[in-house]
């Protein structure tokens, strides 16, 4: 073996000689062409220039992204669960919300800040102030809770008109998805559909889920963490208040119509934490469509989908199937105008409920009004 790797040394020695001198000869080639070269090399094609015409400060979700982000809040809230042997377990929930007023007053989701022992707001950068905010009004059947923060000259987002949707129209979400750092999450996508009533689950709620009126669908990503943030339309008005996307399903999202919002958040502005009467039924307004797809009797009212267990409704008789048509002697054909009815009563007033049952009969009970639920927070 020993004389075989030697007789390869040797071997190498002249080989290697001989390809010093080639590569030497090669590049006095390459270096000085000879006079009977008549070509130099062919240059490399450069890369290709930038193209089109394309401005962003034109670009109409740029423009409305700029105008809205600076409204669009982060929302913790510090909270305190129960374990499986009977202690206490401090956790932490955040969430989204936006400013509809300089003066504080924000909009977030009723399953936001329910339980919640302390809420603070944190506003985007590069302001990136915190204040300690409670809880003025809410409505757990539109998943919607107003906030007060002590704050004046805040940034303020407007209100829009859901009721003028249409499907297929562009809109924004911005909320503080998974809770990432460096500000709000833009999302863009279409109204897929109208008017939805929805079950979420909800460990706050009795049976463990709620369930949502007035809701949009939208085919913008929601996810954990946008919760109580802003759907906004191209003029950069909120049309809706996000609240659940759809975890067995892609490209579906739910944000709560504002329209339907608007009587609670007033309310909560006119009188922070004044009680507001409450019937204690989530309901959805009944079409022909409705009106067909459940079989019923009549084509308008608010068909109800829900009771609150114990709740005025309940305890008048009133059944998950019925149809109200008529509260306190008023026609009612829509689900949000059953609600504006029962915002002109106080907590114990007692007005009378016509409905129509599932089998198509007529009857009027008597309800007694309560005062609706606000998040419970310590």
């Amino acid at each position: 073996m020993g004389k075989v790797r030697t007789g390869s040394t040797l071997l190498r020695k002249p080989l290697l000689a001989a390809l010093l001198a080639a590569g030497i000869a090669l590049t006095a080639c390459t270096s000085i062409p000879s006079a009977s070269t008549s070509s130099s090399p062919t240059p490399a094609p450069a890369l290709p220039s930038a193209t089109g015409s394309y401005d962003p400060n034109a670009d109409p979700v740029v423009q409305v992204v700029e105008k809205v982000a600076p409204t669009v809040v982060n929302v913790t809230t510090r909270t305190l669960s129960q374990d499986v042997i009977g202690g206490s377990t401090p956790g932490k929930a955040v969430g989204t919300g936006f400013i509809i007023r300089s003066d504080g007053f924000i909009v977030t989701n009723f399953h936001v800040v329910e339980g919640a022992l302390t809420i603070k707001v944190t506003l985007p950068a590069p302001d990136s102030r915190t204040f300690g905010a409670r809880v003025v009004g809410g409505d757990s059947d539109h998943d919607l809770a107003v906030l007060h923060v002590a704050a004046t000259g805040l940034p303020a987002v407007p209100l829009g008109d859901s009721n003028q949707l249409k499907l297929g129209e562009r809109v924004i979400a911005l909320g503080y998805a998974l809770a990432l750092p460096g500000g709000p999450t833009v999302t863009t996508g279409i109204i897929s559909a109208l008017d939805r009533t929805i079950q979420a689950s909800d460990p706050e709620a009795s049976g463990g889920s709620r369930s949502y009126q007035d809701v949009l669908q939208t085919d913008a990503a929601i996810n954990p963490g946008n919760s109580g943030g802003p759907l906004v339309d191209l003029d950069g008005n909120v049309v809706g208040i996000n609240t659940a996307g759809a975890g067995q399903a892609e490209n579906v999202g739910f944000s709560i119509a504002i329209d339907a919002a608007k009587p609670i958040i007033d309310e909560a502005i006119r009188n922070p934490e004044k009680p507001t009467a409450y019937l204690g039924v989530s309901s959805t307004t009944v079409g022909p469509g409705v009106a067909s797809q459940f079989g019923l009797s009549v084509d308008h009212g608010a068909l109800v989908v829900q009771l609150a267990p114990g709740g005025p409704a309940d305890k008048a008789g009133i059944k998950t199937g019925d149809v109200i048509v008529a509260f306190a002697g008023k026609a009612v054909s829509t689900s949000d105008q059953l609600g504006n009815l029962i915002l002109d009563y106080k907590p114990g007033d007692r007005v009378t409920v016509k409905v129509v049952r599932a089998d198509g009969t007529t009857q009027e009970v008597t309800a007694t009004l309560g005062a609706r639920p606000l998040p419970t927070t310590g």
